[in-house]
């Protein structure tokens, strides 16, 4: 398995540094009351009641999700590894992907056969799989 990186402009690496400052500073958004109740599970779900402490954020009450917390236009919804993420089904949907800035990951509803098609064909064409496992 080779490293492959992404060509990127200067400013898109900077941008990718910065999201990684700014999401280790991003708190772990946490459901209202999870820490009281064993039943209310910590995913995030959006408190709506009418006197709720946590909706007006109220002090000392975690904080929510909100658009100060989002990253750079430039690098949202990248891969770690600054590749674009590419969802592919078949070999043929490897034809128009750009080795240079696109990495695939290949769909769970994918068999083991459709599978290694796939991983061989990307290795062919110097296109980084991420989600290489058999």
């Amino acid at each position: 398995m080779s490293r492959r990186k992404p060509e990127l402009s200067e400013l898109e690496t900077k941008m990718l540094e910065l999201r990684k400052v700014m999401k280790k500073r991003e708190p772990d958004f946490i459901r209202q009351e999870s820490w009281r109740y064993v039943r209310v599970k910590e995913s995030w779900r959006r408190p709506r009641g009418i006197d709720s402490k946590m909706r007006l954020k109220k002090k000392g009450r975690p904080p929510i999700p909100n658009i100060g917390y989002r990253v750079p236009k430039i690098v949202r919804g990248r891969h770690p590894s600054g590749f674009i993420e590419v969802l592919v089904h078949n070999v043929k949907e490897l034809e128009d992907i750009d080795p240079k800035r696109y990495a695939i990951r290949i769909a769970s509803t994918v068999g083991r056969r459709k599978r290694i098609e796939i991983i061989k064909m990307a290795d062919k064409l110097g296109i980084k799989v991420l989600n290489r496992r058999l």
